[in-house]
């Protein structure tokens, strides 16, 4: 043990005394950075040696600079090894041994400064001394460039894109850091900001004017179910992604995707107008709903209340976040109830007439087989639980899409606790898998538990194996075709996809108690 300890401290020490010579040897033969004793060299033989030495010095000694929102500067006779800098302004007057990279901020290259690397001003301007050296490429992006005639860099010079778009750069640093940064979305101090609020409030104004009525909807679905506003809302968001790239997934599907981003938006403006004025309401109760002139107050007092909340830290995202999803998810719940007016359901079946007192002479019909009690109800028969299954209301589309996100996240879930490693497209089988098996078993899945669906047959019996499967199996061709067969429930007046159809089933809304029974 003490021999292989001993043989440790030794390769320490001949470890320390070999890199100490090394960079005694190195930092004595490195000539200096001076623009008057280090020469332009343009041959690529002779310039090797000499980046090979930089790079070495790069890990060797000298220091990085990050700059992030303070500005620097570089004084003549200092040496660095590179400058990163991000909302700031940089002048340099020193040595730089590797590149100088700046964004959104302005640089200032005075005549003593070296660049061994490049200099990249992006969002910003350049302005270059006389006598200055870089030694490798120049570039800025969306910005200006003052440069003195005699400067001539070793690489490329290059300037991309027109002032406008440093300018606006620069307009929105202080936004960036007094603002976002630390969570709010107006910086009272900023002139433009104004603006935005002004143009926000302009076009807000203007809508809940021209679409009143579906505004005063939207803010009636948010009083009255809230909680189920905020999780439709979260809903939207999650599946509105997914959806538009499966749409998109073709030249015809690609048509429809601006108009359904253009619907997504129209929405949520209207959305956040109902809930500006829920909030107006909360400071003075309106009388008359469909009074425009206190909707127009509503309106006012709400969006007063939302702006000086955007005006706190912290606060100010918080009400940015809440409002979105409360807005979408209410606007949601409103388009789906006006979509349930224009397209009633079909009626209920009535109830067969009940046999005659009379006994009748005939011998008595055959008793129906039953396959036992029916929700736990004794003397029920299986045909009267056939027609109760049937008079039961449809599933709407946003029911079953909840069912449909709830089953998908218990199977993450699942395989993240089991640790199941699935090739391409085997996660999507396991969840058609799942679906199959549960529907077979007991006619819904955990997702349907939760939402208080089932699935049965046209007639109103349960589901059998067989209808499961080919139900399962025909979803693919649902779904393949840019999901037109499940959109296809919203104009049904079964509400059938195609695969219902096909497999001769419909989903039903019953209480969560009599799911399983």
């Amino acid at each position: 043990m003490r021999a292989r300890l001993r043989l440790l401290w030794l390769a320490i020490v001949l470890v320390v005394v070999t890199t100490t010579s090394a960079f005694a040897q190195t930092a004595g033969t490195t000539p200096t950075s001076s623009p008057t004793t280090t020469p332009r060299v343009q041959s690529s033989a002779v310039q090797q040696p000499a980046e090979t030495v930089r790079i070495y010095h790069r890990w060797t000694y000298g220091r990085p600079i990050v700059q992030i929102g303070q500005d620097y500067v570089l004084k003549d006779g200092e040496t660095v090894r590179e400058i990163r800098s991000v909302l700031a302004d940089v002048r340099i007057e020193g040595h730089v041994e590797d590149d100088v990279v700046i964004a959104a901020g302005n640089a200032a290259i005075a005549s003593t400064a070296v660049i061994d690397g490049s200099l990249v001003v992006a969002g910003g301007s350049a302005t270059v001394a006389s006598g200055a050296v870089v030694r490798r490429d120049f570039v800025v992006v969306g910005g200006t460039a003052d440069i003195a005639p005699d400067f001539n860099p070793g690489g490329g010079h290059v300037i991309v894109g027109t002032p406008l778009i440093g300018d606006w750069v620069r307009t929105i640093v202080p936004w960036l850091t007094r603002g976002l940064l630390v969570g709010r979305l107006i910086v009272p101090d900023l002139r433009w900001i104004w603006a935005v609020v002004a143009i926000s409030f302009l076009v807000g104004l203007l809508m809940n004017h021209l679409f009143n009525r579906q505004v005063s909807a939207t803010a009636a679905a948010l009083n009255k179910r809230p909680i189920t506003a905020f999780f439709m809302g979260l809903l939207v968001l999650v599946l509105s992604g997914p959806i538009l790239v499966i749409v998109a997934a073709s030249v015809i599907g690609l048509a429809i995707v601006p108009f359904a981003v253009a619907a997504l938006i129209v929405a949520a403006l209207i959305g956040k107008i109902a809930v500006a004025r829920v909030i107006g309401r909360g400071v003075i109760p309106e009388t008359d709903p469909d009074s425009r002139g206190e909707s127009l107050r509503s309106f006012v007092l709400g969006f007063v209340v939302i702006t000086i909340a955007y005006m706190i830290p912290v606060m100010g995202l918080i009400t940015w976040g809440l409002a979105g999803v409360f807005g979408l998810g209410c606007a949601t719940m409103s388009f789906a109830a006006t979509l349930r007016r224009e397209r009633p359901a079909k009626p209920p079946k009535s109830a067969a007439e009940p046999p005659p007192a009379a006994p009748l002479p005939d011998p008595p019909a055959p008793v129906i087989p039953s396959s036992g009690p029916v929700f736990g109800a004794p003397g029920v028969s299986a045909a009267v639980a056939v027609v109760d299954l049937a008079l039961y209301p449809r599933a709407s589309f946003l029911d079953r899409a909840a069912a449909l996100a709830l089953d998908v996240v218990l199977v993450a879930i699942v395989n993240a606790v089991l640790r199941f490693t699935w090739n391409d497209g085997g996660f999507l089988i396991v969840v058609l898998l799942y679906q199959i098996g549960f529907l077979a078993w007991r006619g819904t899945t955990l997702g349907g538990v939760i939402c208080g669906l089932r699935v049965v047959r046209a007639n109103g019996a349960d589901l059998r194996f067989v209808d499961a499967l080919v139900r399962g199996l025909t979803s693919v061709f649902s779904v393949a075709a840019l999901g037109l067969g499940c959109l296809w429930m919203l104009n049904d007046p079964e509400r059938q996809t195609w695969h219902d159809k096909i497999a001769g089933t419909v989903v039903v809304k019953m209480p969560r108690e009599m799911v399983l029974a």
